[in-house]
Parts: structure tokens; sequence; C-alpha cells
């Protein structure tokens, strides 16, 4: 978590980025966690977006904005 937060901080203080987003698998509750607890709020659910060995995987997006309240 801590990581994700200090990778988003720069991107916004550094490169001057408005929004940063994650995606991940949404067979990965771990990485929904992470994502959330650093400050990057759920948006939706990308179907089919994610290609793994087993097969195509929903993928879930989060974002945060540099307007967002630091976590």
């Amino acid at each position: 978590m801590k990581a994700a937060d200090r990778l988003a901080r720069w991107a916004f203080d550094d490169l001057g980025l408005h929004r940063v987003r994650i995606t991940h698998s949404v067979a990965n509750p771990a990485s929904c966690a992470v994502a959330t607890k650093a400050g990057f709020p759920l948006e939706g659910t990308m179907r089919g977006a994610l290609l793994h060995a087993d097969g195509w995987h929903d993928e879930h997006l989060h974002a945060r904005l540099r307007t967002d309240a630091t976590p």
C-alpha cells in the first residue's frame, strides 16, 4: 500500500499527472484491497480485459486524482 501511495504522489508532484490508475484481475482480492487502501477507489469492471494463461479475466479499474484526499 505504501508503495502505491508513494508512486501516486510522485506521479502527481514530479510528473504533473492529473490521474493515475491501477488495474487488476477481479480474481485477485488482495490487489483490490491494496489499491483501495492506497486511495484508489474502485471505478468499475472491464469485462474480458486481461489475458492470463487460463484465458480472459475481467479486470477491476481503480483510479486516483490529484485532487483526491490523501489516504
